[in-house]
């Protein structure tokens, strides 16, 4: 996300914020008519304070601050109705169970609830129209073509709130021929930034067109980055060997380090904390299928190492007779437990151990297993740089796109991972795991 982005993400907090006091304000006012102000200095601030920064955390991990998502379509209001069922449940379970808090309302939360969904719902629509309309910031000459120009394209028409519109476009053919009409037609759509694929930079004239126009305050900008920012991954059709080389900075290497005694106490914490879960399912899996509890499964991870991960078993003992393969939807080697456990991932707890043992990460690419990795390298370029970091439980990749069935599903998680690669960061890692969070307990598959 662009720095535009940040400050709309953060405009669409306040405004929630904003409707959540508003909200609790009018409760008060209903419920205790002149004498609210005292009743919210006295009883209800607090609590309902830290009830509203929990219900921000969900609003953020349910994707209503991310920019793309904002469209008044079915999805984005089916996802605020479950986001305020959730909270309100999370609101009666913490003002029962914390003392501290001083009040267990009852009516005033009722209340609560139904005047916030009367603000929040058209309050939010309302703000996702005014960032799609309007006059864009960013006016767009669109030089390149083909499917990644494309992917483009469809992004920013679909996605008006990101702040692009595309004005005028130019095919390369174009470009080589009348580098003097970019000038032409920049000065008549008054465009503010240039979008140019990498190798056009080769040629001379059009270069010193465009760094004329550079000098007269127009941005002009690589494809691939354009596209790495909206689309938040890596276009493999248009990197070579020389982006790994200006891109996997050193720093980025030092947070690796860093961040493994955070994992390690990490994962004993929530080990130990889901230990009742893990032997609930340790029961359940040996009484409903015959075979080993836990799933042994060879792996590949940093730098090429194999190394053994552990899962709970999803899948019949002889799930496998014909020789490895991918699980697909509805495998017929599910178990009957196994697909439950799949599609709410509680059969990866046990890599926790994996995670102790130094194996893998919280987040990074999926540890592929052997088989596939030497057949996916020689059929999918740059495979081989998932392998440049540690591997994690979950990942950017993991998140975005569903699981590979297919060298188009693989090339298509490729891109994510080298996002991931590059751009990783105590943010980004907590941003993936939040919404990890999100898929296990608001979206599951």
């Amino acid at each position: 996300m662009g720095f535009a982005g940040k400050i709309k993400a953060l405009l669409f907090v306040a405004a929630d914020l904003a409707a959540l006091y508003a909200a609790l304000f009018l409760t008060l006012i209903i419920r205790y008519g002149n004498d609210f102000s005292f009743q919210f200095r006295t009883e209800h601030a607090f609590p309902f304070t830290a009830v509203f920064v929990l219900w921000v955390l969900v609003f953020y991990i349910a994707g209503l601050y991310d920019i793309r998502r904002l469209a008044n379509n079915l999805d984005f209001v089916k996802t605020l109705f479950l986001c305020i069922g959730i909270n309100a449940a999370l609101a009666v379970t913490l003002f029962y169970l914390i003392p501290a808090f001083g009040i267990a309302p009852k009516t005033n939360l009722l209340l609560f609830v139904v005047i916030f969904a009367v603000i929040e719902i058209p309050w939010r629509r309302a703000l996702n129209r005014a960032m799609a309309s309007g006059e864009a910031p960013n006016r767009m000459l669109l030089i390149g073509d083909g499917p990644i120009a494309a992917e483009i394209k469809d992004a920013v028409a679909k996605n008006p709130q990101l702040g692009y519109r595309i004005k005028a476009e130019m095919d390369d053919q174009a470009a080589y021929a009348a580098p003097q009409s970019v000038k032409a037609i920049a000065a008549r759509e008054r465009v503010n930034l240039i979008v140019i694929s990498g190798h056009l930079k080769q040629e001379p004239k059009l270069v010193a067109v465009l760094y004329e126009l550079f000098g007269s305050g127009i941005l002009v900008t690589d494809m691939t980055d354009l596209y790495e920012l909206i689309m938040r991954k890596v276009p493999l059709a248009l990197i070579q060997e020389t982006w790994f080389l200006e891109n996997i900075a050193g720093e980025v290497r030092f947070y690796d380090s860093l961040k493994r005694a955070a994992e390690f106490v990490g994962a004993v914490a929530v080990g130990l904390a889901l230990l009742p879960v893990e032997i609930a399912i340790a029961i359940l899996v040996a009484i409903t299928s015959r075979g080993p509890v836990i799933y042994r499964q060879v792996r590949v991870g940093e730098k090429g190492r194999h190394f053994t991960l552990y899962k709970f078993r999803t899948m019949r003992v002889d799930a496998e007779k014909d020789g490895a393969q991918w699980a697909s939807k509805h495998d017929r080697r599910t178990t009957a437990i196994g697909g439950v456990l799949r599609a709410s991932h509680l059969d990866e707890l046990p890599q926790l151990w994996n995670i102790i043992r130094g194996d893998i990460s919280f987040v990074g690419p999926r540890p592929e297993r052997p088989e596939f990795v030497a057949q996916l390298e020689a059929r999918i370029p740059y495979y081989e740089a998932r392998l440049f970091i540690k591997p994690g439980l979950t990942g950017w990749a993991q998140i975005h796109h569903r699981a590979d069935q297919t060298d188009a599903d693989v090339a298509e998680k490729l891109q994510y991972d080298l996002y991931y690669l590059k751009n990783r960061s105590p943010i980004l890692d907590l941003a993936i795991v939040l919404k990890t969070i999100k898929s296990v307990f608001v979206n599951p598959e």
